[in-house]
Order: C-alpha cells, then structure tokens, then sequence
C-alpha cells in the first residue's frame, strides 16, 4: 500500500504549497481537493522535485442525474484533465452531486432518495465520464459520502449505492474513492464492505468517527481494515483525509502505522 494524506485538512499553519512539500519530505502523496483555488504553475514545480499527486477533484460543478447538471459536470470535468495531466494526478474525483463551500449538495434529495430515472440518468452521466477517461487515459473514481453529519441530501451517497453505480458502468475507467469515513457513519461493517468493493477500488481515504481525525482517535480500529487489506492483496492508495488531533505530524506518523504491517 502507499500512503497519501489531504494537503487542504493538516499542516494548515503553513502556506498550501509547503505544505505539499513539507508531505513529501515525510514521504506521503497529496491529495488536493478543488484545483482553481491553487497555484497550478507552483505544484507542478513541486511535481519536478518529487510530489506525487494521488488524487483531487475531478470537476467543479455539475451533478450526475439531471441532463443540465450532468453536462455541465463533463464540461467542466474536461478542464480538470488539462490541470491532472500538468500535475500527473494518478485519479479525478467525482461525487453524487456538486458540492458547496458547507459541503452542502447543489442538487439535494429527500428522504426517499434517489428516484430510478435520476439512477438511470446518473449511470449514463458516469458512462461519458468514463469514457472522457479512457480517451485522456485518466482514471475517475467516484466517492461515497454520508448525510448523517457531514453531507445531508446527497444522492447516492451510501457506499453501496456508489459501487453499484461503478458496477453498472463496469469500465476501468471508473473506479471508486472509498471514503471509510463517511462508510463508518453510513453503513459500518468496513472489512466486509472492503472485501465486497475490492475489484472496483481505485483509492480508500480514511478519518476516524466521531471528529474526523486520524486513525487511533475513535471508533475505528483501523489497523484491522489495514489487515484486510493486506490479506487482499490491496497494493493501491490509502489516503487520510483528516484533522489532526493534537500535532499534526504526531497525527501523520499515528495514520502510518495504523497502516503499516
């Protein structure tokens, strides 16, 4: 397994690009979240020296199950490849609808959730993007979310749903982003659940429940999901996307060795 951490939740006392830097130097990769808040020219520099990039944001707006939101998702997904190629990011992320500055969904869903035109709708939106990827030779991972806490409305964000959706499209294109956090609060069972999305994993992001902080500050025993991911041959990347509680390079060596063997 390689191990990546969110640049935009640790380090925040240092400016963005040191602490990129500063995640390489203690050999992690970066994960980045919306590229057009970012110096672009800077982290590809940094890219020349030694920073991989693991994965950011695949779009900055649009959602998968309405004809308008889904176009503009793929428009604006297509601008996001120029800034992936120019920073050799391994994977663009996608969730089940925009997202605003409170991580609320632009297009929300009640209670019931997603409706089957809105499924139908939402799996040829992801057919296109896979096939955007396949032509810029670009994986897209698709992320779940959870409604309890941090994301209420969001369609199809239960895990389930969103290995489903990857399922139906069924191309190597299109991978999950497998949020064991938001997994945690949505669904639990985070072993079985690995062991039931192995195939389609394209990346696992992890964060302790309750506070969303590293490994070891909650519920989570962590270094079981490790061990199952050992046993299963996962060689892919796990990355925090966390808090940190207490030092934040405490926090960053408290997620290696929750997964290091």
């Amino acid at each position: 397994m390689r191990l990546a951490v969110c640049a935009e939740m640790v380090l925040l006392d240092l400016p963005f690009e040191r602490r990129v830097q500063r995640l390489t130097e203690l050999g992690y990769g970066v994960v980045l979240w919306d590229w057009r808040t970012k110096d672009v020219d800077s982290l590809a520099a940094l890219r020349e020296s030694g920073t991989w990039y693991s994965s950011m944001t695949g779009y900055a707006e649009g959602t998968l199950a309405d004809d308008a939101g889904a176009e503009r998702l793929l428009t604006t997904a297509r601008d996001a490849l120029g800034v992936a190629e120019r920073l050799g990011v391994e994977r663009l992320n996608v969730h089940g609808t925009g997202l605003d500055g409170e991580g609320l969904p632009v297009v929300a869903v009640d209670g019931a959730g997603a409706t089957p035109a809105m499924w139908l709708r939402a799996a040829r939106t992801l057919e296109a993007l896979a096939a955007l990827g396949e032509a810029h030779q670009q994986v897209f991972v698709l992320e779940n979310l959870n409604t309890a806490v941090d994301h209420p409305g969001v369609p199809f964000a239960r895990a389930a749903e969103t290995l489903a959706l990857v399922e139906a499209v069924a191309s190597p294109w299109l991978k999950l982003n497998l949020d064991l956090y938001h997994a945690q609060i949505g669904e639990g069972n985070l072993v079985d659940l690995v062991e039931r999305a192995l195939p389609w994993i394209g990346e696992v992001q992890v964060a302790d429940v309750p506070g969303r902080c590293q490994p070891g500050t909650g519920e989570v025993h962590y270094p079981a999901v490790a061990a199952a991911l050992e046993r299963l041959g996962y060689e892919g990347v796990v990355a925090l996307e966390a808090f940190a509680r207490g030092d934040d390079e405490a926090a960053l060596e408290d997620f290696r060795s929750a997964f290091t063997p």
